[in-house]
């Protein structure tokens, strides 16, 4: 099997900063590798210092005396072409361009740079990122762009035209419990395009669930069948930028590409096999369904935990997502009733757990069956908050006994949190404190967790459409 282009350059043991400075985006390129540890070599380049953050500062590229794999571009675009000249005398294997100005710009002296960028690198053999991008966050590799980013990794892999796009999911994403492989913004496409990303994703052992944020496509009939062929083999979820005539008109200032129809795109998308969201709130909430929960093999939904109006709005909600909140089944009634169990001619699905009268055994044996049975394919557990009584002081660690059902069968399980303020004063901050560690503990269990129900129920559906339609 042959060996991508990205990855002979995405694990460098040098990385060199032109345009480095003490400051702003060219000191902050050296303080996120400093942060994730960066077992390479870090070389500043820029003639106007001697050292720059306690390192040693170099005039030029070529004037390092060591190899150097990876030169990033903080430079303005004046300059780029003495630099790419310099990378290719040195050696370099990859050139991450956040240095913009270029095509971007509509001018046509920028868009000739870039085309000449490109032409001297390609005959060089240096491996171009961008321009006009953010770069490189690869954990394992203790490689970074911005200052806080996690420093553990997962296997969600992400490509995206925007670099604070690829900050936000990351974030968003961290916050949650995801972690990624790498994610990568590439910015114009210049060399590297989503077609390159797609195929190095699709191929890559540590990247297991694909993201994509894009504004516009280089190469439309390759991205159809790299999208095809990645989608066969793992889930990619793609957020299409410049939707309307507005965001079109904002896509071609910001990257320079060109949006094209929304109905033919998600129809392209779908008929690919892949995932189509409208927001980066979707993209997320898909990321960490697929990253928690293990293959949902069918439709047939069991609803727990609710009470009163929120079981009946959570079937509602559950059916118009697409799902199938089935009866319950007799059997469990039969064991229920033979329990000696009081509501076991009256409990459903969903199962309200008001009639229960906080009855907490009988509400706890009632979701373990439920989690059990083979009839349901996957269940959508309401988590409720803490509650403190005089009588009887809060435990965190009773109340999540309460939901662990994950030796159960295994099955899908989506959970439901909704982190709603309560009281006022030192109430509402034990309250908000509480909730806090509430989601940790989930989040440790490895539920995917959701503000309600139907996005829980909107996640499962858009999950088990790319299973229905994924070849077997």
């Amino acid at each position: 099997m042959s060996v991508h282009p990205l990855e002979e350059i995405l694990h460098p043991k040098s990385i060199a900063i032109a345009g480095a400075s003490g400051s702003g985006r060219g000191g902050g390129f050296i303080t996120p590798l400093q942060e994730l540890g960066f077992r390479g070599d870090i070389y500043p380049v820029n003639p106007k210092y001697n050292e720059i953050m306690g390192m040693k500062a170099y005039a030029r590229i070529s004037d390092i005396p060591g190899p150097v794999d990876f030169v990033i571009s903080s430079i303005p675009s004046t300059g780029i072409l003495d630099l790419i000249d310099d990378c290719v005398k040195k050696g370099v294997k990859g050139v991450h361009l956040f240095t913009a100005r270029f095509s971007e710009t509509g001018r046509k002296d920028a868009v000739e740079l870039e085309q000449e960028l490109l032409r001297r690198a390609q005959a060089g053999g240096v491996r171009l990122i961008g321009p006009n991008c953010m770069g490189v966050y690869y954990p394992e590799e203790g490689i970074a762009f911005n200052d806080g980013m996690p420093k553990e990794s997962g296997n969600v892999g992400l490509a995206s035209q925007s670099g604070q796009v690829v900050g936000e999911i990351v974030g968003f994403a961290a916050q949650r419990g995801v972690r990624f492989s790498k994610a990568i913004s590439y910015g114009n496409a210049l060399d590297f395009n989503e077609c390159d990303y797609l195929d190095y994703f699709a191929q890559d052992p540590q990247t297991d669930v694909i993201l994509l944020y894009i504004e516009g496509v280089r190469e439309g009939r390759r991205f159809v069948s790299s999208l095809r062929k990645a989608a066969a083999v793992k889930p990619v979820v793609i957020l299409k930028g410049g939707r309307g005539e507005a965001g079109t008109r904002a896509t071609a200032s910001h990257t320079a590409s060109m949006a094209g129809s929304q109905q033919l795109w998600h129809s392209m998308v779908r008929q690919a096999g892949a995932i189509s969201v409208g927001d980066i709130e979707d993209l997320v909430d898909i990321a960490v369904g697929f990253y928690f929960m293990p293959l949902i093999t069918g439709r047939r939904t069991a609803v727990a935990g609710g009470s009163g109006g929120s079981s009946v709005q959570a079937a509602d909600q559950c059916e118009e997502a697409g799902l199938n909140v089935i009866p319950l089944p007799q059997d469990i009634r039969d064991e229920l009733k033979a329990q000696g169990n009081p509501i076991w001619d009256w409990i459903g699905n969903p199962a309200d757990f008001s009639i229960s009268m906080g009855d907490h055994n009988a509400s706890n044996s009632i979701m373990k069956m439920m989690a059990k049975h083979p009839d349901f394919d996957l269940i959508i557990m309401f988590v409720h908050g803490p509650w403190r009584r005089s009588s009887q002081p809060f435990s965190l660690d009773r109340h999540m006994e309460f939901y662990n059902l994950r030796e159960l069968g295994g099955k899908p399980i989506l959970a439901v949190f909704g982190d709603r303020p309560r009281g006022s004063g030192k109430e509402a901050e034990w309250y908000k404190e509480i909730s806090a560690q509430i989601q940790e503990r989930l989040i440790e269990a490895k539920f995917p967790v959701y503000p309600n129900v139907g996005r829980a129920a909107r996640v499962a559906n858009k999950i088990i459409g790319y299973y229905e339609r994924k070849p077997k």
